[in-house]
C-alpha cells in the first residue's frame, strides 16, 4: 500500500474562496500581507465556515472509495493557522470519514517536515507544496477543479482518479 496524503483546503473543501473573499472585503492582499491574513484565519469561526462549505468534486465520497480500495494508507495533511482551525477540520473529517489520520501542520512549517515523503503521494492544489514534496522524494499530484493543460504535475480533478492511476 502506498502512503497517500491529501490536502484539505482547496482539495476536500472550498474553504479558501470564502476566506479570500473576506480578506478582499477587508482590503487585505493574501499574497503580500501574510501576517494580516494569518490573523484573519485565526479569527474565523472554522466550524461555521466548514459547515457552510461544500466539498469539491464529491471529495468526501471519493475518499471513502479510496479507503475501500485498500490501495492506500490515507492521511489528511493540512496547514492550519490556529488550534481552532485544526479542531474544526478534525471534527468535520471524523464525522464524514471516521478513522482517518489527520495531521495538522502549522502554516509556517513545510508539510515535508511532518511525515515521510519518500515514494509517498501528496495531493495538493498548491504547486509550492508539491515542489517541496517532490524535492524530498515524494510523488506530487496537483488537484484542480478542471484539468490544467500546462501543469508540471500529474493533474487530477477527482480524488477517485487515484485508484486507477496507482495500480
Amino acid at each position: 500500500m502506498k502512503n497517500l496524503y491529501i490536502d484539505f483546503d482547496g482539495v476536500i473543501l472550498d474553504t479558501l474562496g470564502p476566506v479570500y473573499k473576506l480578506a478582499k472585503e477587508l482590503n487585505l492582499d493574501y499574497k503580500t500581507q501574510t501576517k494580516e491574513v494569518a490573523k484573519l484565519f485565526s479569527k474565523i469561526d472554522w466550524e461555521e465556515l466548514i459547515e457552510d462549505t461544500t466539498d469539491i468534486n464529491d471529495s468526501i465520497n471519493a475518499i471513502k472509495k479510496l479507503k475501500n480500495s485498500n490501495k492506500f494508507n490515507i492521511s489528511i495533511l493540512t496547514h492550519v493557522n490556529s488550534l481552532k482551525e485544526a479542531k474544526a477540520k478534525i471534527k468535520y473529517l471524523d464525522s464524514m470519514v471516521p478513522d482517518l489520520t489527520i495531521i495538522p501542520v502549522p502554516k509556517d512549517i513545510s508539510k515535508t517536515k511532518m511525515t515521510q515523503t519518500s515514494n509517498a503521494i501528496l495531493v495538493d492544489d498548491f504547486s509550492g507544496n508539491l515542489k517541496e514534496w517532490e524535492e524530498q522524494g515524494g510523488i506530487g499530484v496537483k488537484f484542480t477543479r478542471y484539468k490544467e493543460d500546462d501543469c508540471n504535475y500529474l493533474n487530477i480533478t477527482s480524488l477517485e482518479e487515484l485508484i486507477n492511476i496507482f495500480d
